[in-house]
């Protein structure tokens, strides 16, 4: 069986000590904003697209860009991580579809979710979390470690 990969990004954003996660309806767990990259897209514009129309926040990136420039390129700035996630595993264990995620991290200047897309859940299913909410919260582990992580480097950002 194929597997059929998409590219995504999500972003951890992060405001006084806090980072935001909303209950995804379709999974059933808490995320930070993200989706997919779309065609002629790049994933560091997807995930501030997605943030803009989850939350209705401007974020600013918490992003190394290596600042390489050549006669037919440049650099991106670079995601805090790659991670691959399985989306449809099915019961003999192969998996029909991933995202390749690119993991973002960046700040905004409030905490007043609007959201700015069609078709997107309202301000009543997000909440903010500082660290000791993640650690003390039913989150999947790789949602804890990331967002402490984020409220760690935007803090020393």
């Amino acid at each position: 069986m194929e597997t059929t990969r998409h590219f995504t990004a999500t972003t951890y954003i992060v405001n006084d000590g806090a980072t935001a996660l909303h209950a995804h309806e379709r999974l059933g767990i808490r995320l930070p904003p993200g989706g997919h990259v779309d065609r002629d897209e790049l994933p560091h514009e997807a995930a501030l697209r997605e943030v803009r129309e989850e939350t209705g926040l401007d974020a600013e990136l918490v992003a190394e860009d290596p600042g390489i420039e050549g006669p037919q390129g440049h650099s991106l700035p670079q995601p805090a991580h790659l991670m691959l996630h399985d989306i449809n595993v099915h019961e003999d264990g192969s998996v029909g579809h991933q995202h390749i995620d690119h993991c973002y991290f960046a700040r905004v200047d409030g905490r007043e979710i609007d959201p700015d897309g069609h078709d997107e859940r309202g301000a009543d299913a997000w909440d903010w979390y500082a660290p000791a909410d993640l650690r003390a919260a039913d989150l999947d582990a790789d949602v804890v470690e990331l967002g402490i992580e984020a409220i760690e480097a935007v803090g020393e950002a």
